[in-house]
């Protein structure tokens, strides 16, 4: 595919937040009552965490946010400059600056709303044994507003995709937006993808999801989130197999033809469940001592997947991809890569 064609071929929307990562121990975790690879949002008692983290030697400060992160990595996988383009909330602040300033080093199209009083969003990454934590504190990212996205500069973005991804994170902030660019999705023949993003989402956002899901032509995942998000729905298995299976059988909204899931299990197979049939494909397995933290593989995993779809390449294509981005994030911290992928 020629890279005029794929100037802004794929958008993102959701919550771009910085992390600010390091490695901790169990007593760190204890105290401020986080789980190893879970997703959260941050309560009052979390938030004493950012400054303790912030003050170990170790700390680092990396944009984040699991929507730019796939955008981000698609954008490195493509190496075509403004192929991506990515729309969500940040502050007019030191951290909002440094989320601008990685955007357009990564070569992603950003049209942030900026937030008058809202500092921008961080996200907690505690790195314990290569495994992490996440504790979202959204502040400006909650602020995104669809008056931002009708904007005509901004809907551009929107008319020029044909493909447009959106983790289940943004759910939790702003879902008359989703609904706005998946209708449009749908009425205009194009690729919608969404992501359940973690068990909360699963949980307790379950009628937002439901909502959307329909307009969903592809839905990413990986096994806890899964196995959640089959356990609300009473549907008494935890074979994660069967359960793509099922996500993949979903009523679908008027104008969508069928729907692909595909849910990662860390470092067992990949699953894709696709015209009633499923399969699996082995990842790049990755000696422990290589591992340096498993923050961003799913997105990166998303992001290397959806370099490949946008250029019309077959889903096994796609998944080996999503299988090297994510073996390549795994071995640098956060989601950081470097110069060029080695991909072909």
């Amino acid at each position: 595919m020629a890279a005029s064609n794929l100037e802004g071929v794929l958008l993102g929307m959701g919550n771009p937040l910085l992390d600010i990562s390091a490695v901790v121990d169990e007593a760190f975790l204890a105290k401020y009552d986080v789980k190893l690879n879970n997703a959260i949002l941050a309560e009052d008692k979390h938030l004493p965490m950012y400054d303790e983290l912030s003050s170990k030697g170790n700390v680092e400060y990396i944009a984040g946010g699991a929507t730019q992160n796939s955008i981000r990595v698609a954008q490195w996988m493509l190496q075509t400059p403004g192929a991506t383009s990515y729309m969500g909330c940040i502050g007019k602040d030191k951290y909002g600056e440094e989320m601008k300033s990685a955007a357009k080093a990564a070569g992603v199209t950003v049209h942030y709303y900026e937030d008058e009083a809202a500092p921008t969003g961080t996200c907690a990454v505690c790195v314990v044994g290569g495994e992490r934590s996440l504790i979202a504190n959204l502040s400006a990212a909650n602020c995104y507003k669809s008056e931002h996205l009708k904007k005509p500069e901004n809907w551009a973005l929107v008319e020029k995709a044909k493909y447009i991804y959106i983790a289940g994170f943004f759910l939790t902030v702003s879902p008359e937006s989703i609904q706005l660019v998946a209708e449009h999705a749908a009425a205009n023949n194009k690729v919608f993808l969404m992501n359940l993003s973690a068990p909360f989402i699963c949980e307790f956002f379950r009628d937002a999801q439901e909502k959307v899901l329909p307009y969903a032509d592809y839905i990413f995942g990986n096994e806890t989130e899964a196995r959640i998000f089959s356990k609300v729905r009473g549907w008494e298995t935890d074979n994660v197999e069967e359960i793509a299976l099922k996500i993949s059988q979903l009523p679908l909204a008027s104008g969508k033809q069928k729907r692909i899931a595909v849910i990662t299990q860390g470092a067992d197979p990949v699953v894709v469940a696709e015209d009633g049939k499923v399969k699996t494909f082995p990842v790049i397995l990755l000696p422990k001592e290589k591992l340096v933290d498993t923050n961003g593989a799913g997105d990166a995993f998303v992001g290397g997947f959806l370099s490949q779809l946008v250029q019309g390449k077959s889903i096994e294509d796609c998944v080996k991809a999503g299988c090297y981005a994510a073996n390549v994030i795994i071995q640098q911290s956060g989601c950081t890569y470097p110069e060029k992928p080695d991909f072909n």
